[in-house]
């Protein structure tokens, strides 16, 4: 079971907002909870795109599963967990009916079902990985590292900041970026608008779970482009220009969004 946090880019602009960019590793069954935050911009590894024999591999190696077994109550949380036999039990059944799921999702792949269909049936057991950007997170940790949260999101949110209280900033300049997953030694061999296609493309890419450390610097800029092209345009949001008054751009404060500089970026 992996629940991971690491910080990518940290930064402070110089009206003293901070613009942190990270990487979640967390269980597919709580995902919709961190979509309910429209604080933060995201992009999130897709069973879309993910090949089915990949997520076999995962499901069997590494299911998810709960980190509280809560006995059922009135309510949207449980505070007791349930103990003996019926704990065992419990925990037994749900790693176990994965490999019904992972019987039927084989036989579908031999047939040459789409990913898109097959590995839905797996998401029980299935884990993603986020990338988030934000300003402004105060509100999220109100609310997810409580009694009252999901014990699956409290962990991760307190992984999250154990991760930002660890974190040392880069204090920016006005109209310096924000720019995740650019490299320290790229930042002077690249003009600003190659880095932000990189950055752009690189966010995109835990769609497919590519983030091995290789790069090939002519297909991000290709990939950048063919996506602002086709409008698919969350890869934008995690880039921000530093600012010395606290604006908002779109969900940043004290950064202006990259999305918020392509024209026509809301479809109109």
């Amino acid at each position: 079971m992996t629940y991971k946090a690491r910080i990518i880019k940290d930064s402070i602009a110089p009206c003293g907002k901070r613009l942190i960019t990270a990487t979640l590793t967390y269980p597919r069954m709580i995902h919709p909870e961190l979509l309910t935050h429209r604080v933060l911009s995201r992009n999130v590894s897709s069973s879309r795109a993910i090949p089915v024999k990949k997520l076999l591999q995962s499901i069997i190696e590494d299911p998810a599963q709960p980190v509280f077994w809560g006995a059922n109550q009135a309510g949207m949380q449980s505070y007791v967990e349930l103990i003996g036999f019926r704990l065992k039990l419990s925990q037994f059944l749900f790693l176990q009916s994965r490999w019904i799921m992972i019987c039927i999702v084989w036989c579908l792949m031999k047939l040459n079902l789409h990913k898109q269909l097959a590995n839905r049936l797996l998401e029980p057991w299935a884990h993603v990985t986020s990338i988030v950007s934000a300003t402004e997170l105060e509100n999220f940790f109100s609310l997810r590292r409580t009694p009252h949260a999901q014990p699956e999101m409290k962990k991760i949110a307190e992984l999250f900041a154990i991760e930002i209280e660890n974190s040392v900033p880069n204090y920016l300049q006005e109209n310096e970026w924000h720019l995740p997953f650019v490299e320290d030694h790229e930042l002077s061999k690249y003009d600003i608008d190659t880095l932000i296609q990189l950055s752009v493309a690189r966010c995109a890419r835990v769609s497919y779970l590519t983030h091995d450390g290789k790069r090939n610097i002519e297909k991000d800029i290709q990939l950048a482009k063919d996506l602002i092209k086709d409008r698919h345009l969350s890869p934008t949001e995690h880039q921000g220009r530093a600012e010395s008054s606290q604006i908002q751009s779109g969900n940043f404060i004290g950064f202006t969004q990259y999305r918020k500089t392509i024209v026509g970026e809301s479809g109109t």
